[in-house]
């Protein structure tokens, strides 16, 4: 508005300038001569006129662009297992190379997060007694920001693969690469354009608390946090269905303040829900998994969720759009690039159906008796 009343009075100034010029040119040269001369100072205001509408535009473009996308992607195992060695022999060096096909449309948003499921360590002698433990050179981890990852939880089953020695390691390896991370029951505060977000990660065995977790928001809520994303890993493995912890905390968060619920652990999508203005991605699957050579479920998807600003200083989750991928370029041994499948196919239709709860699907039987 105040542009507008200022574009009107440099109009009215600028008319009145010109009839008053014009007067005096009749007195001095002439009818005709005036009226050239008043021809060609006519398009003066035109042009003062189009700079202050297209500034006018501008101001209304970055007022329309208040508005910031964070992605969610899946289990990040950015190593190989201690059974083969095929994620670093495909990857070989090239850090590029997981993220190919996605890098520009998690470059393009605001903000990434994953959860990631490995150890970074260059350390000599580094054992795990687990079933499945998953170590990459200190390196790797720069695979994260030139795939456009911004940020990993770290709360997970995997964290403690290779005991103090191996989460130093992974931190200190994260910290080099520039990649924020949180371990298990810890929180993140970062600014995006003046607005403070709040991540909370939470492991504690699967078994999230109230207590842990309305603990966390208030924190976060007091050190000014706009909007909070809590991070759980849960639930079980190769089930599409949910635990009761599951629904109950991620219920319960949504009420203590979470505005987004992100989950992981049983490496397949599961249902996307929306309650009480919250977000809850109860799990995200696999993403780039080197956990595995040939996953039985390849689908996967990006999330991304639109914050605009609501009332005060607080942003909510606006918008949710859903990009279905395969967690592998190729059909055959997994290649460990995410792509995302055509829309209209039958696997884009199968991974909405999985994020809207309409599969119908078994679940995987996951049995590791004859593992090790």
């Amino acid at each position: 508005m105040k542009t507008v009343l200022r574009v009107i009075s440099m109009i009215v100034l600028t008319l009145g300038i010109i009839a008053l010029g014009y007067i005096m040119c009749v007195r001095l040269f002439g009818v005709d001569t005036a009226s050239r001369l008043f021809e060609v100072t006519m398009q003066e205001p035109e042009e003062l006129s189009s700079a202050d509408t297209a500034a006018e535009e501008e101001e209304q473009e970055e007022k329309e662009a208040l508005h910031w996308t964070i992605s969610f992607v899946g289990d990040c195992t950015l190593a190989s297992s201690q059974y083969n060695n095929d994620f670093i022999n495909k990857v070989n060096g090239d850090y590029n190379y997981p993220f190919k096909n996605v890098a520009d449309i998690l470059k393009a948003d605001d903000y990434t997060i994953a959860n990631l499921e490995c150890t970074f360590s260059d350390r000599v002698g580094l054992v795990s007694d687990g079933t499945f433990a998953f170590k990459a050179p200190s390196d790797y981890a720069r695979i994260l920001p030139a795939g456009g990852i911004d940020f990993v939880t770290t709360a997970n089953n995997h964290r403690d693969d290779f005991a103090d020695n191996g989460r130093v390691d992974t931190d200190m390896a994260l910290d080099i690469a520039g990649v924020p991370h949180c371990g298990d029951n810890e929180s993140y505060l970062f600014n995006m354009d003046g607005h403070k977000i709040g991540i909370y990660c939470c492991y504690n065995h699967l078994s999230p608390t109230e207590e842990m977790v309305k603990t966390a928001i208030d924190q976060l809520r007091e050190q000014g946090a706009s909007f909070v994303i809590c991070a759980f890993h849960w639930g079980v493995e190769g089930s599409y269905q949910l635990t009761e912890v599951q629904d109950h905390i991620a219920h319960y968060a949504a009420e203590q303040g979470a505005d987004v619920v992100y989950g992981s652990h049983p490496h397949v999508l599961q249902k996307i829900e929306k309650y009480q203005g919250s977000v809850i991605l109860y799990s995200m699957g696999n993403f780039s998994f080197g956990g595995n050579t040939s996953p039985r479920d390849r689908d996967t998807a990006i999330v991304q969720i639109i914050l605009t600003e609501g009332e005060g200083t607080d942003l909510e989750a606006s918008e949710v759009t859903i990009i279905p991928c395969s967690l592998s370029s190729t059909d055959g041994v997994n290649d460990y690039c995410p792509k995302p499948y055509e829309k209209g196919t039958a696997e884009y239709d199968r991974v909405l159906s999985k994020l809207d709860g309409t599969f119908e699907g078994p679940d995987l039987t996951v049995d590791y008796s004859n593992i090790g």
